[in-house]
């Protein structure tokens, strides 16, 4: 597992989804979003999928399904989300039913993620938010290995907008522990330092969602 001291500052901004998902945005917030993603260097952007399609030269457009709430019918998060790639997404975020996993229905979490991945086939990436501050270490675990079934490329942390709160070092390992490297780990929601930043990669993320992506990079030391 890479380790945060053994990372540059451009090796962390390649590892970043600049991102902007607040319901005011406008098309000229998420054009200087892309602008300020080139500026540092950063992996992708991550837009509402309403956004789309934006300007992605030299950068991977990425965008959200189901979100926040994830209390969208499978049918309809594999709509949004094939209707986000014919738009130019190449990765979509997705957000799992919370309450499937927090009661055990891991079946019902596996069938929506399938749907949603049969509408992003590859070489698109599918990762899948769980919501991990809402669930137990178990109902993490159950998730993680939900997803990894039904085909996904990542897990994720957050949507960043649950009160339950955003990503944490222990849900990132134990979501790293249960996918074994297998599929990649985003940490998202909440991280606004590079302390933070390094801590999450420590734990085992490979990839980190972030809003505050200049203050982040511009507090990393090598």
């Amino acid at each position: 597992m890479t380790t945060a001291s053994a990372l540059t500052r451009d090796d962390v901004a390649r590892l970043v989804d600049h991102t902007l998902l607040k319901p005011e945005a406008t098309p000229a917030d998420v054009a200087a979003l892309c602008d300020e993603a080139r500026d540092l260097g950063v992996l992708a952007v991550c837009v509402s999928p309403n956004m789309l399609p934006v300007d992605g030269t030299g950068l991977v457009v990425a965008t959200v399904c189901g979100f926040p709430s994830g209390k969208h019918a499978s049918a309809v998060k594999a709509v949004e989300a094939a209707t986000a790639v014919a738009a130019g997404a190449a990765e979509v975020d997705m957000v799992i039913d919370i309450a499937a996993a927090q009661s055990g229905d891991f079946d019902a979490v596996r069938a929506d993620v399938e749907a949603v991945r049969a509408a992003v086939p590859a070489p698109g990436v599918l990762k899948v938010i769980i919501e991990s501050a809402a669930l137990s270490d178990e109902a993490i675990v159950g998730a993680c290995r939900a997803a990894e079934a039904a085909g996904a490329d990542f897990v994720k942390t957050s949507t960043g907008f649950h009160p339950a709160g955003g990503a944490s070092t222990h849900a990132v390992a134990l979501m790293a522990q249960t996918v074994g490297g297998r599929l990649g780990v985003k940490a998202s929601g909440g991280i606004r330092t590079a302390e933070q930043a390094r801590a999450m990669i420590d734990a085992g993320a490979t990839r980190l969602g972030l809003s505050g992506s200049r203050a982040v990079l511009d507090g990393w030391t090598a």
